[in-house]
């Protein structure tokens, strides 16, 4: 980056953004504004590489799980919703030490906007750059284990539009296509795609599928921030993960049939546009309702809501009991 004119203008800088770890530079004492040093580089790309498999496990575990249904092995949304849960929660194990394991666009805004500090694991106290890192990380992670999932699952997609004259790329392929991205109402319970199925198209409004969205992101960061919260004196400790796990389940087992309970951008765009690339085209991008982007804005919207409740939450109990 350029050198500022004097260490006055560097000062004014400082000041008006937050101190320079804040901002990833660091200000001499000639005034000059440094990049970040190869450390910084290094513990940040460490961080994102975190992110990408950690996300790339929940794609693996969560979406395998519903390519898996495609085969007959799995008779209901429970089933799908454990295996998410669990691979939620090992996928927090194995990176949270690291990144602190946000691996969901929504949560890292969420950390962003709400608790920065401390939060980027390694990296340090997240900063809007880092954040971005972060949120590249996550999708890249997404798609690269959309692409694992449609190698390993192809065979059984295939097999299933066989048995079901389904024509990839064709509206009814959605049957599908929803093993990668997600759909409202969830294909699996709607008329239009399977016989005796109770929803109907104009049963899930746009809107009320992007309120679902935004509801079940917000309860999710809202019960992180909470089990996390430093004032908090329960403390889960190492058994964190595991319960955020069964919030994922929880919320998947009672949203999944009506949007298939996404909760998380790259989760749903990443593997998305695999499904784009590799057949489905529209069916996956934009979608039979042009409905794609509401399991981009919802999250966005719930996450940082639900995480600022929490935190305002814990804040005034805090408060209060001091005044006690």
């Amino acid at each position: 980056m350029a050198s500022l004119a004097d260490s006055t203008e560097a000062t004014e800088m400082v000041a008006a953004n937050g101190k320079a770890a804040d901002l990833a530079i660091d200000v001499g004492s000639a005034g000059e504004v440094k990049a970040p040093s190869d450390t910084d580089r290094r513990k940040l790309a460490r961080a994102a590489l975190a992110e990408a498999i950690g996300t790339g496990f929940i794609v693996l575990f969560g979406c395998g799980s519903v390519c898996s249904t495609r085969s007959g092995a799995f008779s209901g949304v429970w089933q799908v919703a454990a295996c998410w849960g669990f691979g939620v929660a090992l996928a927090i194990y194995a990176t949270a030490d690291i990144s602190c394991a946000h691996l969901n666009p929504a949560i890292t805004l969420a950390f962003q906007l709400v608790r920065p500090k401390g939060t980027g694991g390694v990296a340090g106290d997240m900063t809007w750059y880092k954040s971005g890192v972060f949120m590249l990380a996550q999708l890249l992670g997404a798609v690269t284990a959309g692409f694992i999932n449609f190698g390993v699952f192809e065979s059984t997609l295939a097999a299933y539009e066989r048995q079901n004259d389904i024509v990839r790329g064709k509206p009814e392929s959605i049957l599908t296509a929803c093993a990668f991205g997600e759909y409202f109402p969830n294909p699996d319970l709607n008329s239009r795609w399977v016989d005796g199925a109770p929803y109907r198209d104009s049963d899930v409004s746009p809107i009320g599928a992007m309120f679902t969205e935004m509801w079940g992101t917000l309860v999710l960061a809202f019960l992180i921030f909470s089990m996390t919260h430093e004032k908090n004196k329960i403390g889960l400790g190492s058994f964190t993960p595991f319960m955020i796990g069964c919030i994922v389940a929880c919320n998947l087992g009672l949203y999944a049939p009506i949007t298939q309970a996404g909760w998380n951008p790259a989760r749903d765009f990443g593997p998305r546009l695999v499904a784009a690339m590799v057949g489905w085209g529209e069916v996956a991008i934009p979608g039979p309702r042009f409905d794609f982007w509401i399991y981009i804005v919802g999250p966005f919207i719930g996450g940082p809501l639900g995480a600022f409740l929490a935190e305002t939450y814990f804040t005034f109990s805090g408060e209060a009991a001091k005044a006690d």
